[in-house]
């Protein structure tokens, strides 16, 4: 096991892994930007680094700064947790050849997989199901396009290869807006993600967003950790998740996990990932596969009992899993509710200090945030301030303690979008369970203001 591992992260991600590194008796570096400084995974450090001002471009994806943290404090690996570097091929292939280990899988795989037209061929090869759509990138012929395009079926989504978290895609549903929405996908994807290569696929009408979280070794085992349902989503970022799937036989799960762990043993994975599919019909679709610790990693966790940081932490040491498949199992059932620092209604960040911070409690419930009451939440990065999250042993049990939990909650100072959970909690249609990925969308546009 390690001696040291430098936290690359910051915010409630930061202080859940220096928790993971305190009970594996590993001490915790924490690098931080100047807004930071006040942070309690800072107060709480072993050791801490000033990398730079607060933009994240001059301090967490500052990658001479990161590896410099790490070289003075004598640390032997760096965590990059969620977000920033964490799923950059470049990061983690300077860590490694500057002599500390990376953990997460290796700068191949991250590159393999990040590039949705690569990832994709690979699941192909995998037998992994996929989404229809072009081979490839899309070439320049406007025939070739359009010919793919009368293939597929419209409406198709157009998509940047280099994209991620809901950016870089385009829905077209016909021919005449095909060509211009190429384009225009070609150079956001340019300049946002420094490839301008895109791809087309089917556009599923109403499909669930459906993801397995598997994990592996140096040593050529994986397994996969259930599933979770993550289609409560506001222009493709998630705002609720929970696991196990509602609705969904078990036997359609278990035959897409076990090809999840396939491909994972196939392309000699190691780490924490997560392949996310649309489901639609009864059929899986694979769009991406993240190669880092999820958000909603915690529901995960909850109903497996496997801690997902620890275990990706010992992988990287060099240890073998500490389970099999057949000890995997699925107990009860977990909601996740982000909580954003941002108006619930108009959804525009709300920095600022919090005059008052008080966190729910009881029987199955957790809360998993960096806040305190006098915290100043600064406007430079994403607006999540916290998640709670709840278990039950049933469905029922949990939305019922998530109710509660959101009712005990009090946040003064800022705005939060916790009235927004609270509306969401007793909804009829979430309640039942299976809602598709559009409908937090539409239930937004009918919402009474």
């Amino acid at each position: 096991m390690f001696k040291k591992i430098l936290i690359a992260n910051r915010g409630e991600i930061a202080l859940r892994i220096q928790r993971a590194c305190r009970e594996l008796g590993v001490k915790a570096v924490m690098v931080y930007s100047e807004a930071d400084r006040d942070a309690k995974y800072i107060k709480l450090a072993d050791e801490s680094v000033c990398i730079g001002p607060a933009p994240s471009k001059d301090s967490y994806l500052n990658m001479p700064a990161i590896i410099s943290a790490a070289e003075v404090t004598d640390a032997e690996a760096i965590h990059p947790g969620y977000g920033f570097l964490s799923e950059n091929a470049d990061f983690a292939e300077r860590v490694e050849k500057s002599g500390f280990k990376f953990i997460g899988p290796s700068p191949e795989s991250i590159r393999i997989m990040g590039d949705k037209v690569s990832a994709k061929q690979t699941m192909i090869r995998a037998g992994v199901p996929c989404v229809p759509g072009s081979e490839g990138a899309l070439p320049d012929d406007a025939m070739v396009i359009k010919r793919t395009a009368k293939q597929v079926g419209y409406p198709v989504i157009i998509k940047a290869a280099g994209g991620g978290g809901g950016r870089g895609m385009r829905v077209v549903h016909t021919e005449a807006a095909l060509l211009h929405a190429v384009q225009t996908t070609r150079t956001e994807a340019g300049a946002a993600f420094g490839n301008p290569e895109v791809y087309m696929e089917k556009f599923l009408q109403n499909p669930r967003h459906i993801e397995i979280q598997i994990m592996a070794d140096q040593h050529r085992n994986a397994v996969w950790l259930g599933e979770r349902d993550c289609s409560m989503q506001r222009r493709h970022q998630k705002v609720i998740e929970e696991a196990p799937a509602p609705g969904i036989p078990r036997k359609l799960i278990e035959r897409i996990g076990e090809r999840c762990v396939a491909a994972v043993k196939k392309i000699g994975y190691r780490g924490a990932g997560t392949f996310e599919f649309l489901f639609e019909n009864n059929e899986f679709y694979f769009i991406e596969m993240n190669t880092r610790v999820q958000v909603e990693h915690p529901v995960t966790e909850w109903v497996t009992g496997v801690d997902v940081v620890r275990t990706q932490i010992m992988v990287a040491a060099g240890e073998k899993l500490p389970f099999t498949q057949r000890q995997i199992e699925i107990k009860g059932h977990s909601i996740e509710c982000r909580i954003n620092a941002e108006d619930p209604y108009k959804f525009t960040p709300s920095p600022g200090r919090i005059t008052t911070w008080h966190t729910p409690g009881g029987p199955g419930v957790r809360v998993d945030s960096h806040i305190y009451a006098n915290y100043f939440v600064p406007p430079n990065y994403d607006s999540m301030i916290g998640k709670i999250i709840v278990h039950g042993d049933t469905r029922e049990q949990a939305l019922a303690r998530m109710r509660t939990a959101l009712a005990e909650t009090v946040v003064e100072g800022i705005n939060t979008n916790i009235a927004l959970h609270r509306e969401l909690m007793v909804d009829a249609k979430f309640m039942d369970g299976g809602t598709n990925i559009h409908y937090l969308e539409e239930w937004l546009s009918k919402r009474i203001r």
